[in-house]
């Protein structure tokens, strides 16, 4: 195939259906299939992986907008680069979660689709594995309510029964920008996974809903491998990802994609059935056929009841074709005339060539039932049946007076007969009704298996039921609980109760001993009564003394004119290099910087653990050098008004947050955040500095900022709006 297939397709009614064309291309694969299939939520780039374990640069569609590209499941069958004589099927999924779709049960059967079809399952997130991102892979808790092995309901909730049918699983981590450390020590890749699917200790609600999927996924999928891809290029290149060359993209992207195709094509192994049946293209077309109309019919896909159904249609399909290629020999031989071992022989021949053709179509005829069907025609003639349709032919066709004439112009060991067709022909129409028998067998086991799935449906509302019923219960013993504790509460209470009394009865006696203290300042009172006279009569005399500094003042204040005439006077008599010095003070009160993150390069600072100081390296200007890019630090030279601003640019997922701070308090803040593409804010503010004062911007923990040494996305400025005197403010 040059290029990709729709193999599940939406109807209008929103049922699923398997498209006849992509059929037609698995029904001329012959060879064993390792099948790879791909899922994840919407716009995380599954399908870019799946072109590059083709070997190709596009392919599957790729896309640049919050539009979900692949629709349903698309297939792309090519030779398998390092296994012989085996073909590799890529299976890339409709995005769960998109927008326009707003089903989930529909994510839940594309989900189901790809591990009954899959050998290995890839799961594409973005970002890192934590809480959020284990929820959103909620399909894998419905898998045991949408699957089941068999058809009887014996151990249908016991996971180990699936474990030996589903795929090995992959997660790959896309737009990785974390450090790979548990507890400060550096990790792998799979280490971090096993730590991210950790359980938690404990039986309360929040703690058995945290470890619920995390169980699902180890008990489902006890083969598991983790992949942590980096951001593949810078943020603006991204949506052009599939037209890049492999120079534009980042060598560390580069060499996991390398690690991960690598690993897919030494660890998938070829997709297999109950029973270790190796499935072949032709077959993994039925099983898609099958399962599809099953999850369309709203019945629980069952493993079991599928490989049943492919052991029926794959060996009447045989028998059709053995009777066909039987058919088509023996119009090859009309009519011929040969000696009696001869005809044995050529019989036994066309027998034993038509059921070679037998066995190669067959498909798991382990008891014989089908090919017992066929010893009619591959055993039913023996020499003795065959000299007898002889003899009785030759009773027909030649009368008694011709023997005479037949025994002279023939001899014993050169007796010649025609053998007629019409005899094997009555042989195949007894054929013919076996296979009718057969057919009619498959139908009451058809009609079987479909009051099966009526029962499975009706076990399936009555387990529904149960569930419903054992959530009610759960909210009873629930509510029982916090009447227990209303009990403990209110033992409590009279315990309070009881102490509050003894607190009372300790009150009382602090009052007695309060109101002897008012007492007291009753006295104390009566006595501050008679200072307060004594000072009235003192700011009396303070007055008389206030209105004599007056006058005083009134006269200091002539001598303070005449001094101001006289300074005046000498100021303007002011020499030249008396003004120089007076600009030269005014210069050293020329304070202003602004600088950028990088001074060289691009990339991340971020995220930390920590709030850290930001170090604007790249200079641009630094009037009064106040601000050191060593340290980050600005201190103030001087008393005055200062403006600080602060600018922050991020991309994807990770907020960008940083704060001003003075004296290592925060002042203002700047704060963005968004799931898709780039964002950027600023704040600023006016402070009143002393000399001393340092002012520096500082990074949230677990934010990060995007560094461009060519855009200078990050900025700090500042400058001296005016000086203030040592007395003001």
């Amino acid at each position: 195939m040059d290029r990709p297939v729709c193999l599940i397709d939406t109807e209008s009614d929103g049922k699923l259906c398997v498209q006849p064309s992509a059929l037609q291309i698995l029904q001329q694969i012959q060879q064993p299939v390792v099948v790879v299939a791909v899922v994840g939520l919407y716009r995380t780039g599954k399908s870019y992986l799946m072109n590059r374990l083709a070997g190709k640069q596009t392919g599957f569609a790729l896309g640049s907008s919050f539009e979900s590209k692949t629709k349903g499941i698309w297939m792309w069958c090519v030779p398998h680069p390092t296994k012989s004589e085996t073909t590799l099927v890529l299976l890339d999924t409709e995005g769960l979660g998109d927008m326009d779709k707003g089903d989930s049960k529909h994510d839940t059967n594309i989900f189901c689709l790809a591990v009954l079809l899959s050998s290995t399952l890839v799961y594409n997130s973005r970002g890192t594995i934590d809480n959020r991102a284990v929820e959103e892979l909620q399909y894998v808790t419905e898998l045991t309510e949408c699957i089941k092995v068999k058809s009887s309901d014996e151990d249908a909730d016991n996971s180990s029964k699936f474990v030996k049918f589903f795929p090995k699983f992959i997660w790959a981590v896309r737009d990785f920008t974390l450090e790979q450390k548990i507890d400060g020590k550096d990790a792998t890749e799979n280490e971090y996974l096993e730590f991210a699917l950790k359980l938690k200790h404990g039986t309360s609600k929040k703690v058995m809903e945290y470890n619920f999927p995390r169980e699902c996924i180890k008990k489902l999928f006890p083969s598991r491998t983790c992949f942590t891809f980096p951001f593949p290029t810078t943020p603006e290149s991204v949506s052009r990802l599939e037209s890049l060359d492999p120079a534009d993209l980042f060598s560390e992207f580069l060499e996991v994609t390398d690690r991960f195709c690598k690993f897919v094509f030494q660890e998938s192994h070829e997709k297999k059935l109950k029973d270790g049946i190796t499935v072949t293209g032709r077959v993994l077309g039925q099983l898609a056929k099958t399962y599809v109309d099953t999850i369309s019919s709203g019945a629980v896909s069952c493993l079991e009841n599928a490989v049943l159904a492919m052991e029926m249609i794959e060996n009447e399909a045989a028998v059709k074709e053995w009777l066909e290629v039987y058919q088509s020999e023996l119009k090859l031989k009309d009519s011929f005339s040969l000696k009696l071992k001869d005809v044995s022989s050529e019989h036994q021949h066309l027998s034993s060539t038509v059921t070679q053709t037998f066995m190669k179509r067959s498909f798991r005829d382990t008891d014989g039932k089908y090919l017992k069907s066929l010893e009619t025609v591959n055993g039913g003639l023996n020499e003795n049946e065959i000299s007898q349709q002889l003899n009785s032919e030759d009773g027909r066709h030649n009368p008694p007076q011709t023997d005479t004439l037949r025994a002279e112009a023939s001899t014993d060991s050169q007796q010649y007969c025609c053998l007629c067709f019409p005899d094997i022909y009555a042989t195949l129409r007894g054929l013919t009704t076996t296979v009718t028998e057969q057919k009619a067998n498959i139908r009451e086991l058809t009609a079987t298996v479909t009051e099966q799935k009526a029962i499975n449906r009706e076990l399936t509302t009555m387990v529904t039921e149960q569930k419903a019923n054992i959530r009610e219960l759960t909210a009873t013993v629930t509510e029982q609980k916090e009447n227990r504790e209303l009990t403990t509460t209110v033992t409590e209470q009279k315990a309070n109760f009881r102490e509050l009394t003894a607190t009372v009865t300790e009150q009382k006696a602090n009052i007695r001993e309060l109101t002897a203290t008012v007492t007291e300042q009753k006295e104390n009172i009566r006595e501050l009564t008679a200072t307060v006279t004594e000072q009235k009569e003192n700011n009396r005399e303070l007055t008389t003394m206030v209105t004599e500094q007056n006058e005083n003042i009134g006269a200091l204040e002539t001598r303070l004119r005449d001094e101001i005439k006289k300074k005046n006077y000498e100021t303007s008599n002011l020499t030249l290099s008396q003004v120089e010095e007076l600009r030269k003070e005014n210069r050293d009160r020329e304070i202003a910087f602004s600088a950028s993150l990088l001074q060289s390069g691009k990339g991340y600072v971020g995220p930390c653990t920590t709030e850290i100081t930001l170090i604007y390296r790249n200079v641009i200007t630094n009037i009064g050098n106040a601000y050191n890019p060593i340290t980050g630090v600005f201190t103030a030279p001087l008393k005055g008004a200062y403006m600080f601003r602060v600018s922050v640019y991020g991309f994807a997922g990770t907020g960008a947050t940083a704060s001003i701070f003075k004296n290592g308090e925060r002042v203002v803040m700047a704060h963005a955040k968004q799931l898709m593409n780039s964002f950027s804010s600023s704040n600023g503010a006016v402070l009143i500095l002393e000399v001393g004062d340092v002012v520096d911007v500082r990074l949230w923990s677990g934010n990060r900022i995007y560094g461009d040494s060519q855009y200078n996305y990050n900025t700090f400025s500042g400058f001296l709006l005016f000086p203030l005197r040592e007395d003001e403010l």
